[in-house]
């Protein structure tokens, strides 16, 4: 009888994969920088790449749970994604970039890169697609940030929080949410993610605030000047510059406080019987939401929108997966409009019939301040959180976004480093005004 011959072990893996990315590194050290390649030469860095890349994804698919439960001491550290990055990065060799290598990358034009960040889109990948261990990561991502615990004494006391791209205030039992990045339209960058997490959690730790409103401000941008605007989606310049990260950006949004926003906030404490804390949200767009502006109304309880506002996800233009709104979008809209907003980029007008799939009222622009507070007060008690919280539950599976996460992971690393994204973003970026 001929024996059957399984998949390498972990520890077998781990030194093949080890010895092949050391001469993945070396073929790519004897080869002139990324942008500096001849086609020719950059063939041959393909193929180095798709050698360690092919030996990486079966490493991981065959042994996702074992790995992250080295990292995590048996599910019992939870690290966000981008310190699962580096641990992996430590305890594997070759199978996420270093530290060191992510730095260099870091201070390069996004089309100066080498690419790394697919290297971790396929690492996430497999461990997100672990049932186990994808709900433990998705679970690490919902913990406080340390920068919002150290901050909450603080803001206990005052009630007011301004960072460069936030200005968070508690009143009348209202965590006031306001996106202030006035010179960009309230455009995403890493800055904005983080002042955003370090707000969500504030707003869900303090016992005081009831309801949340996230509502853009009063702009400085010559264009729209003295008009609040919502958001007008990720910042193609910081792209384009090489800013927007594949764990600080682009997988910290979704599954951080896009996520608390929709889930609350884990709580691992022993014992622990009630559910996590969240509150009910409410979005009030002036101007437009585009692209992660829209994407932040699908997990919002309430949207209100000035009847001259307008919604759109221009993937097509961009290039890249709109977040999780391919998860969200047909779910609310239907599979058609989806695929008419997504694929085609088509805008949808507050006056459009469409809108009413995707917002709860339209109103006169004039009438926003007033309309936001009786909304506010429709939103303010104790039978919401608990029928939002079973909505979720019926709506929106943790499983549902783990498994989407997954794919989403590695599709994302992937388009952000294609040469179509780069000249794309490069020339979105070079417009002024």
């Amino acid at each position: 009888m001929t024996a059957v011959i399984g998949p390498p072990g972990l520890d077998t893996g781990r030194d093949r994969l080890a010895e092949v990315a050391a001469g993945t590194e070396r073929r790519l050290a004897a080869l002139p920088p990324p942008a500096r390649r001849t086609p020719a030469q950059r063939a041959e860095a393909a193929a180095a790449h798709d050698e360690a890349r092919t030996l990486r994804a079966v490493l991981v698919e065959e042994h996702a749970g074992e790995i992250y439960g080295r990292i995590t001491a048996d599910h019992t550290r939870y690290l966000r994604v981008d310190e699962l990055c580096e641990a992996a990065a430590a305890e594997f060799p070759g199978l996420a970039p270093t530290p060191e290598q992510l730095a260099v990358e870091r201070a390069l034009p996004q089309s100066g890169k080498e690419g790394r960040e697919i290297d971790q889109g396929i690492l996430l990948r497999g461990v997100l697609a672990d049932e186990r261990s994808g709900r433990h990561l998705l679970a690490a991502m919902r913990r406080p940030t340390p920068r919002a615990l150290r901050l909450l004494p603080e803001f206990r006391r005052t009630g007011v929080l301004t960072t460069e791209a936030v200005h968070l205030e508690r009143r009348d039992g209202v965590a006031r949410l306001t996106m202030c990045r006035d010179d960009c339209l309230n455009a995403e960058d890493e800055q904005q993610v983080d002042d955003m997490e370090t707000a969500v959690d504030l707003a869900l730790l303090d016992p005081e605030i009831r309801v949340g409103l996230i509502r853009g401000a009063p702009m400085s941008h010559p264009r729209y000047r003295g008009r609040r605007v919502f958001s007008a989606g990720i910042n193609l310049k910081r792209l384009s510059a090489g800013g927007i990260t594949l764990t600080g950006f682009l997988l910290r949004r979704e599954l951080g406080y896009l996520h608390k926003i929709l889930r609350g906030l884990h709580d691992d404490r022993p014992g622990r019987w009630q559910p996590p804390a969240e509150k009910p949200w409410l979005g009030a767009v002036d101007t437009f939401a585009i692209g992660g502006g829209f994407q932040l109304l699908l997990v919002l309880d309430h949207v209100l929108i000035a009847a001259d506002a307008h919604l759109s996800l221009p993937a097509a233009r961009e290039g890249i997966v709109p977040g999780v709104a391919n998860l969200r979008l047909g779910r609310v809209a239907g599979p058609r409009l989806a695929r008419q907003v997504i694929l085609g980029g088509r805008r949808i007008r507050a006056t459009d019939p469409e809108a009413a799939l995707l917002v709860d009222e339209v109103v006169a622009p004039a009438e926003m301040d007033d309309a936001v507070e009786r909304a506010l007060a429709g939103l303010d008690g104790g039978a919401i959180v608990a029928n939002r919280r079973m909505l979720t539950l019926a709506e929106e599976p943790v499983d549902d976004l783990r498994r989407y996460a997954a794919g989403f992971a590695l599709e994302q690393a992937l388009r952000v480093h294609a040469t179509d994204v780069i000249d794309r973003v490069g020339r979105f970026a070079g417009r002024t005004g």
